[in-house]
C-alpha cells in the first residue's frame, strides 16, 4: 500500500493548517517506529519552515493513549496518534488519529459474513479494528452484491468509527458526545441503504423517527431499536486477538462472537482464553474484598476524567473502612509494585484497553475501578455485566454502599465470616502530604509493644502499622541510650589468617 496513504500525510497537513498549529507532536508506537522518519519528512515538505514538529516514542504510559503529557514537554498544541488507539477522550491537547490501513482480503470476509448470516438465526453486528476501518466501505458493497438475492430475514448492522480527531474535554461538548461526534456531527441516526433496495444490509440501524440506543466501545458506535437487546445478536469481529476484541468479550460477555482472522483469512469461534478472564476478574474481586490497604495506581495523566474517578475512588475505600494512598509511577510492574508491600490490593484507573494488567506475577492482585465498586461496596451483588471504562461508572454508582455494615462479611477466600474493619475515628484518613510519614515515624518510636496483630499482610489498618511489624525497620533506629556507642577496632590482616590468630 501506498506510504503516504497509509500514513495520511494529505489529512493530517489539512488538520493541521485549517487549525493553524504550530507545534506538533507525532505519536508513533514501538512497531512504527521505524516508519517515524519518512512519516516526519513528508509532513514537513509539505508545511514548511512554519510548523516543528516533533516526534515522541516510548509513551509514559499505554501507547493507545494520546501521551499529553510528553507532548506538554515541548509545549505542542496537538497530537498526532499514529496506530492502534483507544480513542478515551483527552483533557487539555486535540488529537488526530492516524489508524493505519492494514490489509484484508475484503471477498474473503464477506463469504465468511455471509456464511454466518446463512448459518445463525441472528441479526449480525460487526465490528472491528480501528486499522480495517479503511475497508468498511468495500465490504459493504461486496456483502450487498452477495446478499442481493438473498431470502434470509436476518440482517447486517456495521459498526461506524465514532471520530479521526477529539478535542479535549474542555469544551462544550461531553466526553459521551465526543465518541459520538464525527467531523462536527453529533448525531448519526442515518440509516445507510444501496441502489439495488437492498435493506437487510445496514450500517446504522436505527433512522430519526424511530428511538435508539447507541452504544460505543473502542471508538466505534452502533445504534441499536429500542427493545432489541446485544444478546440478541451475533458480534462479528473482524481483527486480531488484541486488547480492544478482550474487551467486546468481556463486556458482551452473553453475546454469541466470532472472529474473522484478516491475516490467516479464517473465522475463529472459540474463545475459552477470554472467558476465562472473566472468572479471574471474578476471583480479583472477592480477593479484594478482604484487603484492608489499598493502593490507587494512577495509569494515565491524560484521559479525561481521570482526577473524577480517583476521587471517587477514595471516597469509596474510605467508607468501606479502609485505608488508601495513591500511586503515580508510569507503567506498573512487579518491581515496581513490590516497593509497595503493604498494599492489599491495587486499583488501577487507565483506559479500557490497559485496564486489564495480568497481575499473577505480582505480590497484590491490581483490580479496575467497576471491580471496586464490587468489592467495597456491602451487598453489591455481580449480575454478569462487566464496565471496562471508567468513564461509564458516575458518582451514583460508586456512592451505592449499603448501610448494615454491622453485620460479619463470609469471605469465599478465607472460608468464613469475617468483620470489616469500621473507618477509623479523629479523621485519621483525611490525607496530607506529610500524613504518612507522621504516622510511620510515630509507630516507630514505640516501645515494647507486641504487634502480632499485624505480622502478616492483611491485618494492618494502614501503612505505619504494617511498617511497625517489620523486623527490619531502617537504619535510623532509636535507642534508649542518647551516647553514641563507642569504636571497636577490629581484626586486621587476612581473613584467612587474621594477625591475632595463632
Amino acid at each position: 500500500m501506498d506510504f503516504e496513504a497509509n500514513y495520511e500525510i494529505s489529512r493530517t497537513v489539512d488538520f493541521i493548517r485549517t487549525r493553524n498549529f504550530t507545534k506538533v507532536a507525532l505519536q508513533f508506537p514501538d512497531e512504527l517506529l521505524k516508519d517515524s522518519t519518512r512519516v516526519a519528512k513528508a509532513l514537513r515538505s509539505e508545511l514548511g519552515k512554519g510548523v516543528r514538529l516533533y516526534v515522541m516514542a516510548d509513551t509514559a504510559y499505554g501507547s493507545c493513549c494520546v501521551d499529553e503529557i510528553g507532548a506538554s514537554h515541548v509545549d505542542a498544541d496537538c497530537v498526532v496518534h499514529y496506530g492502534h488507539a483507544c480513542m478515551s477522550p483527552t483533557s487539555t491537547l486535540p488529537a488526530l488519529f492516524v489508524f493505519g490501513k492494514a490489509s484484508i482480503d475484503v471477498n474473503a470476509c464477506a463469504e465468511s459474513l455471509r456464511h454466518c448470516l446463512s448459518t445463525a438465526s441472528k441479526h449480525i453486528v460487526v465490528l472491528y479494528g480501528l486499522e480495517y476501518a479503511h475497508a468498511l466501505e468495500n465490504l459493504k458493497t461486496v456483502m450487498a452484491e452477495l446478499l442481493q438475492f438473498s431470502v434470509s430475514n436476518s440482517s447486517v448492522h456495521f459498526a461506524e468509527v465514532a471520530c479521526s480527531s477529539i478535542n479535549p474535554s474542555g469544551d462544550k461538548m461531553t466526553e459521551k458526545e465526543q465518541l459520538y461526534s464525527h467531523n462536527g456531527v453529533s448525531d448519526i441516526e442515518e440509516v445507510h441503504k444501496y441502489a439495488n433496495g437492498n435493506s437487510s444490509l445496514i450500517s446504522v440501524d436505527c433512522n430519526k423517527l424511530e428511538p435508539c440506543t447507541k452504544y460505543s466501545l473502542g471508538g466505534l458506535i452502533w445504534n441499536m431499536p429500542v427493545g432489541h437487546k446485544m444478546e440478541d445478536y451475533l458480534l462479528f469481529w473482524i481483527g486480531s486477538e488484541n486488547p480492544a476484541f478482550t474487551n467486546v468479550v468481556l463486556t458482551f460477555n452473553n453475546c454469541e462472537i466470532v472472529r474473522y482472522d484478516a491475516e490467516q483469512s479464517n473465522l475463529l469461534k472459540d474463545f475459552a482464553y477470554q472467558r476465562r478472564i472473566l472468572k479471574r476478574r471474578y476471583y480479583l474481586v472477592e480477593k479484594a474484598k478482604d484487603a484492608n490497604i489499598v493502593g490507587i495506581l494512577v495509569g494515565t495523566l491524560g484521559v479525561a476524567g481521570y482526577l473524577r474517578i480517583i476521587q471517587q475512588m477514595k471516597e469509596l475505600i474510605e467508607r468501606a473502612g479502609k485505608k488508601s494512598y495513591t500511586l503515580v509511577m508510569g507503567r506498573p510492574n512487579s518491581a515496581k509494585l513490590a516497593n509497595f508491600p503493604e498494599c492489599d490490593v491495587f486499583v488501577y484507573v487507565s483506559c479500557a484497553q490497559t485496564a486489564l494488567l495480568d497481575s499473577k506475577e505480582f505480590l497484590a492482585p491490581v483490580i479496575t475501578p467497576f471491580e471496586a465498586v464490587l468489592a467495597f461496596s456491602r451487598g453489591s451483588k455481580w449480575t454478569g455485566k462487566y464496565v471496562i471504562n471508567f468513564q461509564d461508572l458516575t458518582a451514583s454508582t460508586t456512592s451505592e454502599v449499603v448501610n448494615d455494615t454491622e453485620e460479619a462479611r463470609f469471605s469465599f477466600i478465607q472460608g468464613g465470616y469475617v468483620e470489616d474493619i469500621q473507618p477509623l475515628e479523629n479523621g485519621e484518613h483525611k490525607e496530607s502530604s506529610l500524613a504518612l510519614a507522621e504516622a510511620t515515624e510515630k509507630a516507630l518510636n514505640l516501645k515494647n509493644q507486641c504487634t502480632d496483630s499485624v505480622l502478616f499482610k492483611g491485618k494492618a489498618r494502614f501503612g505505619a502499622e504494617f511498617f511497625a511489624a517489620r523486623s527490619f525497620q531502617g537504619l535510623n533506629m532509636q535507642y534508649e541510650n542518647p551516647l553514641p556507642q563507642s569504636y571497636v577496632i577490629g581484626r586486621t590482616g587476612k581473613a584467612s589468617a587474621y594477625e591475632d590468630e595463632k
